[in-house]
Protein backbone atom coordinates (compact mmCIF):
# COMPACT_ATOMS: atom_id res chain seq x y z
CA UNK A 1 0.00 0.00 0.00
CA UNK A 2 1.35 3.43 -1.02
CA UNK A 3 0.35 6.32 1.25
CA UNK A 4 0.86 9.96 0.35
CA UNK A 5 0.52 12.65 3.00
CA UNK A 6 -0.56 15.95 1.46
CA UNK A 7 -2.82 16.80 -1.50
CA UNK A 8 -0.67 19.64 -2.78
CA UNK A 9 0.55 19.67 -6.35
CA UNK A 10 3.46 17.29 -5.76
CA UNK A 11 1.42 14.68 -3.93
CA UNK A 12 -1.36 14.86 -6.50
CA UNK A 13 1.03 14.45 -9.44
CA UNK A 14 2.53 11.43 -7.68
CA UNK A 15 -0.91 9.87 -7.22
CA UNK A 16 -1.94 10.67 -10.80
CA UNK A 17 1.22 9.27 -12.46
CA UNK A 18 0.95 6.15 -10.30
CA UNK A 19 -2.65 5.83 -11.51
CA UNK A 20 -1.47 6.16 -15.14
CA UNK A 21 0.82 3.19 -14.44
CA UNK A 22 -2.02 1.22 -12.84
CA UNK A 23 -0.64 1.55 -9.31
CA UNK A 24 -3.13 2.52 -6.59
CA UNK A 25 -2.31 4.99 -3.83
CA UNK A 26 -4.14 6.80 -1.06
CA UNK A 27 -3.67 10.51 -0.34
CA UNK A 28 -4.42 11.85 3.15
CA UNK A 29 -5.14 15.58 3.30
CA UNK A 30 -5.85 17.83 6.28
CA UNK A 31 -8.26 20.07 4.35
CA UNK A 32 -11.88 19.07 4.79
CA UNK A 33 -12.61 19.45 1.05
CA UNK A 34 -10.99 20.74 -2.16
CA UNK A 35 -12.46 24.20 -1.58
CA UNK A 36 -11.81 24.44 2.15
CA UNK A 37 -9.27 27.27 1.77
CA UNK A 38 -7.69 29.57 -0.78
CA UNK A 39 -5.00 27.89 -2.85
CA UNK A 40 -2.87 30.97 -3.51
CA UNK A 41 -2.05 32.84 -6.68
CA UNK A 42 -0.79 32.15 -10.16
CA UNK A 43 2.06 29.83 -11.03
CA UNK A 44 4.27 29.89 -14.09
CA UNK A 45 4.73 26.29 -15.21
CA UNK A 46 8.12 25.59 -16.73
CA UNK A 47 8.91 23.24 -19.64
CA UNK A 48 11.76 21.31 -17.99
CA UNK A 49 9.97 20.39 -14.77
CA UNK A 50 6.30 21.36 -14.27
CA UNK A 51 5.21 20.76 -17.87
CA UNK A 52 7.30 17.60 -17.97
CA UNK A 53 5.42 16.32 -14.92
CA UNK A 54 2.05 17.17 -16.44
CA UNK A 55 3.02 15.33 -19.62
CA UNK A 56 3.83 12.24 -17.54
CA UNK A 57 0.43 12.66 -15.88
CA UNK A 58 -1.28 12.77 -19.29
CA UNK A 59 -2.70 16.20 -18.51
CA UNK A 60 -0.61 18.64 -20.54
CA UNK A 61 -3.37 19.48 -23.03
CA UNK A 62 -5.92 19.98 -20.26
CA UNK A 63 -3.45 22.26 -18.50
CA UNK A 64 -2.91 24.35 -21.62
CA UNK A 65 -6.66 24.82 -21.98
CA UNK A 66 -6.75 26.46 -18.53
CA UNK A 67 -3.80 28.86 -18.70
CA UNK A 68 -4.14 32.63 -18.27
CA UNK A 69 -2.82 33.91 -21.59
CA UNK A 70 -0.69 37.04 -21.42
CA UNK A 71 0.10 36.67 -17.74
CA UNK A 72 3.76 35.88 -18.49
CA UNK A 73 4.39 39.60 -19.04
CA UNK A 74 6.87 41.19 -16.61
CA UNK A 75 7.33 44.80 -15.55
CA UNK A 76 9.86 46.43 -13.26
CA UNK A 77 9.04 49.88 -11.85
CA UNK A 78 10.91 52.23 -9.57
CA UNK A 79 9.22 53.67 -6.45
CA UNK A 80 8.08 56.70 -8.44
CA UNK A 81 6.21 54.45 -10.86
CA UNK A 82 8.65 54.84 -13.76
CA UNK A 83 8.89 51.76 -15.96
CA UNK A 84 12.38 50.24 -15.97
CA UNK A 85 11.46 47.08 -17.90
CA UNK A 86 8.35 45.98 -19.77
CA UNK A 87 8.61 42.49 -21.25
CA UNK A 88 5.66 40.64 -22.84
CA UNK A 89 6.98 37.18 -21.95
CA UNK A 90 8.10 34.37 -24.21
CA UNK A 91 5.07 32.10 -23.99
CA UNK A 92 7.26 29.27 -22.69
CA UNK A 93 6.10 29.50 -19.07
CA UNK A 94 2.31 29.75 -19.16
CA UNK A 95 0.51 30.91 -16.01
CA UNK A 96 -2.32 29.15 -14.21
CA UNK A 97 -4.03 29.68 -10.88
CA UNK A 98 -2.77 27.17 -8.34
CA UNK A 99 -6.37 26.29 -7.46
CA UNK A 100 -7.25 25.55 -11.10
CA UNK A 101 -4.21 23.31 -11.50
CA UNK A 102 -4.96 21.52 -8.24
CA UNK A 103 -8.57 20.94 -9.32
CA UNK A 104 -7.36 19.51 -12.64
CA UNK A 105 -5.22 16.98 -10.79
CA UNK A 106 -7.92 16.12 -8.25
CA UNK A 107 -10.47 15.49 -11.00
CA UNK A 108 -8.00 13.18 -12.76
CA UNK A 109 -7.87 10.77 -9.82
CA UNK A 110 -10.29 7.92 -9.13
CA UNK A 111 -13.00 8.71 -6.60
CA UNK A 112 -11.88 7.93 -3.09
CA UNK A 113 -8.17 8.34 -3.75
CA UNK A 114 -8.04 11.42 -1.51
CA UNK A 115 -9.16 11.10 2.09
CA UNK A 116 -10.16 14.64 3.01
CA UNK A 117 -10.17 15.86 6.60
CA UNK A 118 -7.30 13.60 7.66
CA UNK A 119 -4.74 15.78 9.44
CA UNK A 120 -1.64 13.80 10.37
CA UNK A 121 -0.48 14.52 13.92
CA UNK A 122 2.22 11.87 14.23
CA UNK A 123 4.17 9.35 12.17
CA UNK A 124 6.29 6.50 13.51
CA UNK A 125 8.12 3.43 12.32
CA UNK A 126 6.61 0.06 13.23
CA UNK A 127 9.51 -1.92 11.75
CA UNK A 128 10.26 -3.75 8.51
CA UNK A 129 9.93 -0.51 6.51
CA UNK A 130 6.33 0.04 7.58
CA UNK A 131 4.98 3.19 9.24
CA UNK A 132 1.96 4.19 11.25
CA UNK A 133 0.17 7.52 10.82
CA UNK A 134 -2.00 9.00 13.55
CA UNK A 135 -4.70 11.50 12.60
CA UNK A 136 -6.25 14.34 14.57
CA UNK A 137 -9.39 12.29 15.23
CA UNK A 138 -7.30 9.55 16.88
CA UNK A 139 -7.56 7.05 14.05
CA UNK A 140 -4.45 5.36 12.64
CA UNK A 141 -3.27 3.64 9.49
CA UNK A 142 -0.21 1.50 8.75
CA UNK A 143 1.43 1.69 5.34
CA UNK A 144 4.11 -0.16 3.40
CA UNK A 145 5.43 2.88 1.52
CA UNK A 146 5.02 6.39 2.94
CA UNK A 147 5.59 9.64 1.05
CA UNK A 148 5.73 12.98 2.84
CA UNK A 149 4.29 15.55 0.43
CA UNK A 150 3.11 17.68 3.33
CA UNK A 151 5.08 20.86 2.85
CA UNK A 152 7.42 23.01 4.90
CA UNK A 153 6.26 21.77 8.29
CA UNK A 154 6.08 18.11 7.29
CA UNK A 155 5.03 15.56 9.92
CA UNK A 156 6.75 12.85 7.88
CA UNK A 157 10.17 14.54 7.61
CA UNK A 158 11.30 13.64 11.17
CA UNK A 159 11.25 9.98 10.15
CA UNK A 160 14.26 10.61 7.91
CA UNK A 161 15.82 13.92 9.03
CA UNK A 162 16.12 16.23 12.01
CA UNK A 163 16.30 19.33 9.76
CA UNK A 164 13.76 22.08 10.42
CA UNK A 165 12.96 25.22 8.39
CA UNK A 166 14.72 28.45 9.36
CA UNK A 167 13.59 32.02 8.58
CA UNK A 168 15.09 33.77 5.57
CA UNK A 169 14.63 37.16 7.25
CA UNK A 170 12.13 38.25 4.59
CA UNK A 171 8.36 38.18 5.07
CA UNK A 172 5.39 38.61 2.75
CA UNK A 173 2.30 40.70 3.40
CA UNK A 174 -0.35 39.40 0.98
CA UNK A 175 -3.61 41.00 -0.16
CA UNK A 176 -5.89 41.53 -3.21
CA UNK A 177 -7.66 44.18 -5.26
CA UNK A 178 -10.77 43.17 -7.23
CA UNK A 179 -12.29 44.67 -10.40
CA UNK A 180 -9.06 46.60 -10.66
CA UNK A 181 -9.51 47.92 -14.19
CA UNK A 182 -12.75 49.63 -13.18
CA UNK A 183 -12.09 50.53 -9.55
CA UNK A 184 -8.31 51.03 -9.50
CA UNK A 185 -7.38 51.94 -13.09
CA UNK A 186 -4.06 53.67 -12.34
CA UNK A 187 -2.87 50.71 -10.29
CA UNK A 188 -4.08 48.24 -12.93
CA UNK A 189 -2.13 50.14 -15.57
CA UNK A 190 0.99 50.15 -13.40
CA UNK A 191 0.82 46.38 -12.88
CA UNK A 192 0.20 45.66 -16.55
CA UNK A 193 -0.82 42.32 -18.03
CA UNK A 194 1.24 40.01 -15.86
CA UNK A 195 3.64 40.47 -12.95
CA UNK A 196 5.05 43.74 -11.64
CA UNK A 197 8.06 44.32 -9.38
CA UNK A 198 8.84 47.58 -7.60
CA UNK A 199 11.86 46.98 -5.38
CA UNK A 200 14.48 48.67 -3.26
CA UNK A 201 16.95 46.88 -0.98
CA UNK A 202 15.04 45.25 1.85
CA UNK A 203 11.56 46.17 0.61
CA UNK A 204 9.36 45.73 -2.42
CA UNK A 205 5.92 45.37 -3.89
CA UNK A 206 5.15 42.51 -6.23
CA UNK A 207 1.76 42.22 -7.89
CA UNK A 208 0.30 39.75 -10.32
CA UNK A 209 -2.71 40.20 -12.55
CA UNK A 210 -5.04 37.24 -12.30
CA UNK A 211 -8.12 36.47 -14.38
CA UNK A 212 -11.20 38.66 -13.90
CA UNK A 213 -9.38 41.91 -13.12
CA UNK A 214 -7.84 40.62 -9.87
CA UNK A 215 -4.53 42.07 -8.65
CA UNK A 216 -2.77 39.80 -6.17
CA UNK A 217 -0.16 41.68 -4.13
CA UNK A 218 2.89 40.44 -2.23
CA UNK A 219 4.59 43.11 -0.13
CA UNK A 220 8.11 41.96 0.69
CA UNK A 221 10.02 43.26 3.70
CA UNK A 222 13.33 42.13 5.17
CA UNK A 223 12.77 42.74 8.88
CA UNK A 224 13.07 40.76 12.14
CA UNK A 225 10.08 38.48 12.68
CA UNK A 226 8.86 40.42 15.71
CA UNK A 227 8.98 43.74 13.83
CA UNK A 228 5.59 43.12 12.23
CA UNK A 229 3.73 43.09 15.55
CA UNK A 230 4.25 46.81 16.17
CA UNK A 231 4.81 48.48 12.81
CA UNK A 232 2.69 49.65 9.90
CA UNK A 233 3.72 47.94 6.67
CA UNK A 234 2.32 50.73 4.49
CA UNK A 235 4.46 53.32 6.29
CA UNK A 236 7.58 51.61 4.94
CA UNK A 237 6.52 52.78 1.47
CA UNK A 238 5.87 56.44 2.27
CA UNK A 239 6.71 58.59 -0.73
CA UNK A 240 6.18 55.83 -3.28
CA UNK A 241 3.83 56.43 -6.20
CA UNK A 242 0.17 56.28 -5.09
CA UNK A 243 -0.69 53.76 -7.81
CA UNK A 244 1.82 51.42 -6.14
CA UNK A 245 0.96 52.07 -2.50
CA UNK A 246 -2.73 51.53 -3.33
CA UNK A 247 -1.83 47.85 -3.67
CA UNK A 248 -1.28 47.94 0.10
CA UNK A 249 -3.61 50.60 1.44
CA UNK A 250 -6.63 49.69 -0.70
CA UNK A 251 -6.35 45.94 -0.20
CA UNK A 252 -9.80 44.35 -0.13
CA UNK A 253 -8.97 41.24 1.85
CA UNK A 254 -7.54 40.94 5.34
CA UNK A 255 -3.76 40.96 4.87
CA UNK A 256 -2.01 37.64 5.39
CA UNK A 257 1.50 37.72 6.81
CA UNK A 258 3.83 34.90 5.79
CA UNK A 259 7.38 34.53 7.10
CA UNK A 260 9.56 32.86 4.47
CA UNK A 261 11.60 29.84 5.60
CA UNK A 262 14.07 27.46 4.02
CA UNK A 263 15.60 24.08 4.74
CA UNK A 264 19.41 23.79 4.76
CA UNK A 265 20.87 23.98 1.27
CA UNK A 266 21.47 20.49 -0.05
CA UNK A 267 19.18 18.86 2.52
CA UNK A 268 19.40 15.08 2.22
CA UNK A 269 18.99 12.00 4.38
CA UNK A 270 20.20 8.43 4.62
CA UNK A 271 18.05 5.85 2.85
CA UNK A 272 15.33 5.05 5.35
CA UNK A 273 13.28 1.92 4.54
CA UNK A 274 9.72 2.54 3.40
CA UNK A 275 9.63 6.35 3.44
CA UNK A 276 10.69 9.37 1.39
CA UNK A 277 9.83 13.04 0.83
CA UNK A 278 9.01 15.34 -2.06
CA UNK A 279 8.48 19.05 -2.67
CA UNK A 280 8.88 21.52 0.19
CA UNK A 281 9.04 18.66 2.69
CA UNK A 282 12.30 17.66 1.00
CA UNK A 283 13.84 20.91 -0.25
CA UNK A 284 12.09 24.06 0.95
CA UNK A 285 13.92 26.97 -0.71
CA UNK A 286 13.60 30.73 -1.21
CA UNK A 287 10.80 31.53 -3.67
CA UNK A 288 11.98 32.01 -7.25
CA UNK A 289 9.10 30.49 -9.23
CA UNK A 290 10.45 26.94 -9.11
CA UNK A 291 8.92 25.48 -5.93
CA UNK A 292 5.64 24.15 -7.36
CA UNK A 293 7.38 23.04 -10.54
CA UNK A 294 9.95 21.06 -8.57
CA UNK A 295 7.30 19.44 -6.39
CA UNK A 296 5.43 18.25 -9.46
CA UNK A 297 8.62 16.90 -11.04
CA UNK A 298 9.45 15.11 -7.78
CA UNK A 299 6.03 13.47 -7.85
CA UNK A 300 6.36 12.37 -11.46
CA UNK A 301 9.91 11.07 -10.97
CA UNK A 302 9.01 9.13 -7.83
CA UNK A 303 6.03 7.54 -9.57
CA UNK A 304 8.24 6.55 -12.52
CA UNK A 305 10.77 4.98 -10.15
CA UNK A 306 8.05 2.99 -8.37
CA UNK A 307 6.66 1.82 -11.71
CA UNK A 308 10.15 0.77 -12.84
CA UNK A 309 10.65 -1.32 -9.67
CA UNK A 310 7.18 -2.75 -9.02
CA UNK A 311 8.34 -5.44 -6.60
CA UNK A 312 11.22 -3.59 -4.92
CA UNK A 313 10.19 -0.43 -3.10
CA UNK A 314 13.68 0.16 -1.71
CA UNK A 315 15.23 0.10 -5.17
CA UNK A 316 12.57 2.56 -6.30
CA UNK A 317 13.19 4.97 -3.43
CA UNK A 318 16.97 4.73 -3.80
CA UNK A 319 16.72 5.49 -7.51
CA UNK A 320 14.42 8.46 -6.89
CA UNK A 321 16.61 9.94 -4.16
CA UNK A 322 19.80 9.51 -6.18
CA UNK A 323 18.36 12.03 -8.65
CA UNK A 324 16.46 14.13 -6.10
CA UNK A 325 19.44 15.11 -3.95
CA UNK A 326 21.72 16.61 -6.63
CA UNK A 327 18.75 18.26 -8.32
CA UNK A 328 17.66 19.81 -5.03
CA UNK A 329 21.16 21.13 -4.35
CA UNK A 330 21.44 22.70 -7.79
CA UNK A 331 17.98 24.24 -7.65
CA UNK A 332 18.45 25.46 -4.09
CA UNK A 333 21.73 27.13 -5.01
CA UNK A 334 20.03 28.89 -7.91
CA UNK A 335 17.07 29.91 -5.74
CA UNK A 336 19.36 31.49 -3.13
CA UNK A 337 21.17 33.38 -5.88
CA UNK A 338 17.92 34.59 -7.45
CA UNK A 339 16.51 35.65 -4.09
CA UNK A 340 19.56 37.83 -3.45
CA UNK A 341 19.37 39.32 -6.94
CA UNK A 342 15.68 40.16 -6.50
CA UNK A 343 15.68 41.42 -2.91
CA UNK A 344 19.33 42.10 -2.08
CA UNK A 345 21.51 45.19 -1.86
CA UNK A 346 21.73 45.83 -5.62
CA UNK A 347 18.06 45.55 -6.52
CA UNK A 348 16.43 46.59 -8.87
CA UNK A 349 19.57 46.69 -11.02
CA UNK A 350 20.42 43.09 -10.19
CA UNK A 351 16.85 42.05 -11.03
CA UNK A 352 17.03 43.80 -14.40
CA UNK A 353 20.28 41.96 -15.10
CA UNK A 354 18.63 38.66 -14.14
CA UNK A 355 15.76 39.26 -16.55
CA UNK A 356 18.22 40.21 -19.29
CA UNK A 357 20.31 37.05 -18.84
Amino acid sequence: MITIVGAGLGGLVLARVLHVHGIPATVYEADASPGARSQGGQLDIHPHNGQRALRAAGLLDEFRARVHHGAEAQRVLDPAGNVLLDHPGSGQRPEILRGDLRRLLIDALPAGTIRWGHKVTAARSVGAGRHELTFADGSTVVTDLLVGADGAWSRVRPLVSDATPVPTGTSVHETYLFDADERHPATATAVGAGSMYALVPGAGIQAHREAGGVLHTYVMLTRPLDWFAGHDVAAEFAGWAPELTALITDGETPPVLRHLHTLPLGHRWDRTPGVTLLGDAAHLQPPNGEGANLAMLDGAELAAAIAAHPSDAEAALASYESDLFPRSLAEGTEAARDFELIFGADTPHSLLALFAA
